[in-house]
């Protein structure tokens, strides 16, 4: 079995996927399809590159995609060759249901926001079974009051969501749920229920719908270009697809009190009539169900039943409070089963379900309550139905399909034009599916730590992937994201390989040909950093970090309106962080192969150097002692202006604290020699490492090595504002901008302009760096997942001789694992229903408290309200939000495993502290 997984019938999937075994492809079908291909750039042909009005919604139903495909509840193949989704018409919408509708950026008083209410509920790792639900309004959709009344707010009001448009009053809508259960590897059994929870009988028009994505229309030759499949008629209720890469499937509909849906078929190319008033290369289209069904037009579907695109057309009429179950079956043409909806079609969801149940109760811990263990369940769904298939050959989408008119020539010098190498075609994590259905790379490394709990496999190959030479630029920067794949991310990527190398295995039974692959390409990513970042070679780094920059009092990626540099607080120390990661990679090596060692030597070295100018350049470096904080500066001829504003821009230099053991460095007498005489020639710098004696079980003195940003002076002063409830220490988190910017703003005039910094709890109220992401107060999960680790790091170090105040002021003091037990506790409180049954998460909607059909349905938001918890943001980010499912891991064992000793002895007790720390 895998490392860490469980026993059982999942696990073992899981194994035959990881050896390749013949029958173990387990993993080929999945939830892979896109929640939203429309208004992304892969899809923007424009000469502007706006890809929001390039390719709309509206046009979503009549136009054929060129890179990938979406849909409602659906699944795919890992190469979204054969696609399959759930369309719906109540009777009353303008439009057939075929995927989620949301507001585009320039729509959205905060920017792109979904607007409808799905939720996933289920899945394995191998997707061996599925569940997720969709909530369709039985009035007619409020598509035009959603636009018309967002567009009329401004930033500083709350967004306007569906629930707020009474469309789901008197409990009016259809529960849809859509489950899957794979009776093998391409034998895929699907349960479509459709419950009325309104107080009359109602109508519902479902159409399961199969199809191709269109890979022949463009003319293009790179791998994925495909002769045309075909779909056609092979009985009442059942179709043949021929596919040629794919190979042959079948696909059943279930007739439904005897009575057979009707089957309509199509092409999925483009209307190009509706779209651009020109002629139809075919007169069947890819709306061709729509206009059947809504505008009755018969001539709309072939009456030769086949094309690319078919669907298995129900009406159904659902008494109040009942529901109706559809069947359908998809499998491969060797695998054809005696008897297509018998009871082995039931049995097997039962088993699967039952398989379900086995895998999760075993990795998350029963120690935990029945609500903690359905919130890190329905965390880990989240993330397994938000991988999706990406697909963006950058050469190709710049020229242009011989097919298809050729680009604007500004597309040759524009976005993405320095990234002809990278080729997209792979199953990747995604933050969200509606709001990001593109990958970013900092949201993934943070992704894979809870992924690898789950699926070692996957997690590791995603994090390869990433540094595969298709990805990486030949500089060795890692793509961002599609909007521009040169913008910077911060550099978590070889942190996240190293807590996935020791999550994934005991000590000494590890993945060590992982861990080398990942290291040797983060050596040139790591070169990239250091020749691009540190342009005057002092080991202060600046340019941009995304993911921070809205915190900062300027546009950093930009020139200064002051003049002069910036010099980062946080651009630096995420550099120490990176350091030090590949520090501890390096010594792991080195333990079997000592050509390692002088690699070894050379981050160490560095980190001290970080560390120490930090601290220390220019005399203070970029600490300031008045406030005791790390702050950016401005630095010009005349001197430096430190930017004092409080933020995790100055508290990421808490982020690192490497421990380094003695009897780790006894075995690599390279290192060794080579760190004793640096910290003997260049005392100035060694003063960076704190060193402490301790005893271990066998009575002798072992010593220990910290490396760290801070002194553990500077180290308290610091946690002394992070612990204050006036600060940073929110009732679920910590903030990402101190509370007492509310009243006292950060501001700085330049040139007659005011540039100012203010605490914005919630959604941001300008549109400065865009968008619905705001860093300047909200909780954000991923730093503070990097502060719950590093506080268990420093007590390792530590132990009990560091304790705080938690909340400062309090009086009550204890020490650091302490402390991060109890911000676990507070971030996991986000989810966790109060007595009242409000979550929260979900604000102030009462639905979610107490109605029977939502209760038990939680949404993992990008961020989190500052001061209440409110989710806000993408609310289907369980990518990096899904670290709650981690959070709890640790709180059900009560272990440091996150931390970065999981198989380390407990702390020992110290006998005698001597300590090299810099003066303060």
């Amino acid at each position: 079995m895998p490392p860490n997984l469980p026993a059982g019938a999942e696990a073992e999937r899981l194994e035959k996927d990881a050896r390749r075994e013949p029958g173990g492809n387990w993993k080929r079908w999945g939830p892979y399809l896109s929640e939203r291909q429309w208004g992304t750039v892969r899809e923007d042909y424009s000469a502007d590159g706006n890809c929001w009005d390039y390719f709309t919604h509206d046009q979503s139903r009549s136009r054929a995609y060129r890179w990938g495909e979406d849909g409602l509840l659906g699944i795919c193949d890992r190469e979204c060759r054969l696609c399959f989704a759930v369309a719906l018409w109540n009777g009353k919408d303008p439009i057939l249901k075929e995927r989620l509708f949301g507001l585009t950026g320039p729509e959205g008083n905060h920017g792109e926001d979904v607007k409808e209410c799905y939720y996933y509920l289920d899945s394995t790792p191998t997707h061996s079974y599925l569940k997720a639900l969709y909530k369709y309004p039985q009035g007619e959709f409020p598509y035009a009051k959603l636009v018309e009344e967002n567009r009329r707010r401004n930033r500083s009001q709350p967004e306007f969501e569906i629930e707020d448009t009474g469309i789901f009053n008197e409990d009016r809508y259809f529960d849809v749920t859509a489950e899957y259960a794979k009776n093998a590897p391409d034998d895929i059994l699907i349960r479509l229920t459709v419950a009325n929870r309104g107080p009359g009988a109602a109508t519902i028009h479902l159409l399961p719908t199969l199809w191709c994505r269109n890979s022949w229309s463009w003319g293009c030759e790179h791998e994925g270009c495909e002769l045309k499949p075909f779909i056609r008629v092979d009985g009442p209720t059942r179709v043949d697809c021929d596919h040629a890469t794919l190979g042959r499937f079948c696909f059943e509909a279930e007739p439904l009190d005897d009575k057979n849906p009707q089957l309509l078929f199509t092409e999925n190319e483009s209307n190009l009539q509706r779209l651009f008033g020109a002629p139809n290369n075919t007169p069947f289209v890819k709306d061709a169900f729509h206009e059947y069904v809504i505008r009755g037009n018969k001539e709309a579907v072939n009456p030769q039943r086949r094309g690319t695109k078919v669907a298995a057309h129900y009406e159904l009429q659902v008494p109040a409070g009942k529901e109706v179950v559809v069947r359908l079956r998809l499998w491969g043409r060797d695998l054809m089963p005696d008897e297509t909806f018998g009871k082995r079609f039931d049995e097997t969801f039962r088993r699967r379900r039952e398989e379900a149940n086995e895998f999760f109760t075993a990795c998350i811990p029963q120690s935990l309550s029945s609500q903690q263990q359905q919130i890190a369940r329905q965390a880990y769904a989240g993330m397994l139905w938000s991988k999706q298939f990406y697909h963006y050959v950058v050469k190709s989408w710049l020229e242009g399909d011989p097919w298809q008119p050729p680009p604007p020539p500004s597309r040759k010098n524009g976005r993405n034009s320095d990234w002809t190498h990278l080729f997209n075609r792979d199953v990747i994590s995604m933050p969200d599916k509606w709001e990001y259905p593109w990958y970013a790379a900092w949201d993934l490394a943070f992704h894979m730590i809870p992924f690898a709990r789950l699926d070692p496999q996957f997690a590791k190959e995603q994090l390869v992937l990433f540094l595969r030479e298709w990805y990486m630029h030949p500089n060795g920067q890692l793509p961002a994201y599609e909007f521009q794949f040169s913008d910077v991310n911060p550099p978590v990527h070889a942190w996240a390989c190293w807590r996935v190398y020791k999550m994934t295995g005991q000590k000494g039974q590890r993945d060590r040909v992982f861990l080398a692959r990942v290291f040797h390409k983060l050596l040139i990513n790591f070169t990239w950093w250091v020749n691009r970042k540190d342009p005057t070679g002092r080991n202060i780094f600046s340019g941009g970090f995304l993911g921070l920059d809205n915190i900062g009092v300027f546009d950093r990626s930009k020139p200064l309106p002051t003049g002069g540099s910036l010099e980062q607080a946080d651009g630096t120390a995420w550099m120490g962080f990176y350091c030090a990661t590949m520090l501890a990679m390096a010594l792991e090596l080195a333990s079997e192969e000592p050509a390692y060692e002088d690699v070894a030597s050379k981050f160490f070295e560095h980190f001290v150097s970080i560390a120490d100018a930090v601290n220390t350049l220019g005399g203070t470096g970029l600490w300031d002692d008045t406030d005791g904080f790390y702050y950016d500066q401005i630095r010009s001829a005349s001197g430096s202006i430190p930017l004092r504003v409080r933020s995790l821009v100055g508290l990421v230099p808490l982020f690192t604290a490497e421990v380094l053991e003695s009897e780790v460095i006894d075995r690599l007498p390279g290192f060794k020699k080579r760190m004793q005489w640096f910290l003997e020639h260049r005392s100035d710098l060694g003063q960076r490492i704190t060193y402490m004696d301790r005893s271990s079980g066998d009575g002798k003195a072992r010593r220990h090595y910290l490396l760290a940003i801070p002194s553990r002076e500077r180290l308290e002063r610091l946690l002394r504002y992070v612990f204050d409830e006036n600060e940073f220490l929110s009732p679920y988190g910590i903030r990402s901008l101190s509370k007492v910017h509310e009243k006292s703003p950060f501001i700085l005039w330049c040139d007659g302009s005011e540039y100012r910094v203010d605490y914005t709890p919630g959604e941001s109220r300008t549109d400065l760096f865009g968008g619905n992401s705001n860093w300047r107060g909200p909780v954000w999960f991923p730093v503070n997942y990097l502060l719950v680790e590093v506080l268990q790091r420093y007590h390792y170090f530590y132990g009990d001789a560091l304790q705080v105040e938690f909340p400062t002021g309090s009086g009550n003091r204890m020490n650091l694992k302490q402390v991060s037990a109890l911000l676990s506790e507070r971030l996991t409180q986000l989810f966790v229903p109060d007595a009242q049954g409000r979550r929260p998460c979900h604000g102030g909607d009462e639905r979610y408290a107490t109605d029977s059909a939502w209760k038990d349905l939680v949404l993992f938001h990008e961020y989190f309200h500052g001061d209440n918890g409110r989710g806000c943001g993408a609310n289907h980010q369980t990518g990096w939000t899904g670290l709650v499912a981690a959070l709890l891991h640790s709180i059900g064992t009560g272990s440091s495993e996150i931390a970065a000793k999981p198989d380390a002895a407990a702390p020992r007790t110290t006998t005698g502290a001597r300590a090299a720390i810099a003066a303060p």
